[in-house]
């Protein structure tokens, strides 16, 4: 149901073409939000641009300064002249699991999970702090601290959990809320993913959606005292072990 809360703010969601960044920019643009959705995919984008009501961006978030200054840019001007909510859920994995990652996948998974949401936010953020506010909403993960898989994707989520924190000293005082959401296992229902959620309270992998009304809520004024968190929207996945009777 259609609530409105986001009315008359814009909104830049990276990774916005598949998964829990659609799912996001979907419920965005639902609340009432402009949204920029950004990703590689055109035809994807474009098909989420337009259930979202936004405009799609191409963007190829390598990690470079100069990829995320492009797309704060032009999402910026798309935007009017003013991002109120970023949202950074792009992100990559490593395509084989519990193989050797080579340095070229490690570089890779750092540039796009870590330096490409870093300079996005070094780009976006000086602005919402000049006008006073402003939300910024993070993806992390539940491996960065219940550790399995892999590990190099687990410390890029882990860095990206800190740095939250360390945005939200820097700029919450000229405020700029800085947040970040903890995902468990967010698959298809009936994936092989959903072994790693037995003995949670919630038993089975997560929806997209429920990912995305975490980040409505952050991203709304609803938020307004909430600095510097990590929410866990895993299911009880890092909190709570169900003991099978």
């Amino acid at each position: 149901m259609q609530s409105n809360r986001l009315e008359g703010k814009t909104a830049l969601v990276t990774g916005a073409t598949s998964n829990i960044g659609r799912a996001i920019a979907l419920a965005y643009g639902a609340e009432g939000a402009r949204v920029v959705v950004s990703g590689r995919d055109a035809t994807r984008g474009a098909e989420v641009a337009a259930a979202s009501g936004g405009q799609f961006i191409a963007a190829d978030l390598d990690g470079s300064p100069a990829a995320s200054q492009a797309l704060a840019a032009a999402a910026t001007e798309a935007l009017g002249g003013r991002i109120d909510i970023l949202v950074n859920s792009a992100g990559v994995y490593p395509s084989r699991p519990g193989e050797p990652v080579d340095e070229a996948v490690f570089d890779r998974m750092f540039a796009v999970n870590v330096k490409a949401p870093f300079f996005l936010v070094e780009a976006i953020a000086p602005a919402m702090a000049e006008r006073g506010e402003g939300a910024i909403v993070n993806l992390g993960s539940w491996i960065a601290r219940l550790a399995t898989g892999s590990p190099v994707y687990s410390g890029t989520k882990g860095a990206i959990e800190t740095m939250t924190r360390a945005w939200a000293a820097e700029y919450g005082a000229r405020g700029v809320r800085v947040n970040a959401i903890s995902p468990g296992v967010v698959q298809a229902p009936g994936h092989a993913g959903a072994v790693m959620m037995r003995g949670t309270p919630a038993g089975d992998v997560g929806a997209p959606e429920a990912i995305a009304h975490a980040a409505v809520f952050l991203g709304s004024d609803e938020s307004a005292f909430i600095h510097g968190t990590v929410i866990d929207v895993d299911g009880g996945r890092t909190g709570v072990a169900v003991i099978a009777a």
